[in-house]
């Protein structure tokens, strides 16, 4: 599934280049019979992320559209894998990722611009665009908390404590023998700390009411996050950019 959401921004992409390269919009605006739109956006992306949001547009002529959108949702380290701890515990506890310290949620916010390749045609087809945007984020790192398997004062003595990476516990932390499972989701949100940074994206845009009241559109798109430094995602090898390409359903109204 991953590799060919991965496949089909090119391909997308390619198409519409082409074409537009031989349809020109016209130079004048052209009858207007809307002139704003508000959109519910809902993003996944190839890391297993995902972002929702709201986009407010302004409508040019029929090929451009001007937004602005505000979105939030949670980037994935390409690098993490979901594991289970042992069956015979892990109907008590979560799945949990290995190595992981923190989890990381974006405030995105974005302006940019819808252009139109294609008028579609009354009462059926798609009119073929492209969206481009970019703007601030700030991200919100949650420490990630595990519960692990203490050794008691006793012999054969233990019990369950839940806790977040440090220095003094990482020989426990990253034990696999040790982990039972991801502790409660709720657990670190009074812990949590920011992360400033910015974004851009750009994808193939179909939709299936360009000119019509309701908004019914989907898109294919590459995305782009940039931090000041390293996002301390996982204990080990972070990075301070994230590719993604993902998919985006939206759904709103025209007036």
């Amino acid at each position: 599934m991953l590799r060919t959401l991965s496949c089909l921004p090119f391909l997308a992409f390619l198409t519409v280049a082409g074409w537009s390269q031989g349809i020109k919009p016209p130079v004048t605006g052209v009858g207007i019979i809307y002139n704003r739109e508000t959109t519910f956006n809902f993003k996944l992306t190839t890391n297993r992320g995902f972002a929702a949001g709201v986009e407010l547009g302004r409508l040019r002529t029929y090929y451009k559209t001007t937004c602005f959108s505000f979105s939030l949702g949670e980037l994935k380290s390409p690098k993490e894998q979901r594991q289970s701890a042992d069956p015979q515990v892990s109907r008590s506890f979560r799945p949990y990722v290995f190595g992981k310290q923190n989890n990381l949620f974006m405030l995105r916010g974005n302006w940019g611009a819808k252009r139109y390749f294609s008028e579609k045609a009354k009462h059926k087809g798609v009119a073929l665009g492209i969206n481009y945007s970019f703007g601030p984020s700030l991200g919100l790192l949650k420490p990630y908390y595990l519960a692990l398997r203490r050794v008691g004062d006793t012999p054969g003595e233990s019990r369950v404590t839940h806790e977040k990476y440090s220095e003094s516990n990482a020989d426990i932390f990253l034990d696999n023998t040790r982990i039972l499972g991801a502790s409660p989701f709720t657990k670190g949100f009074s812990e949590v700390s920011l992360l400033p940074g910015g974004n851009a994206l750009i994808a193939l845009h179909m939709d299936w009411g360009a000119f019509d009241e309701f908004v019914k559109a989907f898109e294919i798109g590459l995305m782009l996050d940039v931090f000041f430094k390293d996002a301390p995602i996982l204990v080990e090898e972070n990075s301070p950019m994230f590719f993604n390409f993902f998919v985006n359903l939206q759904l709103g109204k025209r007036r």
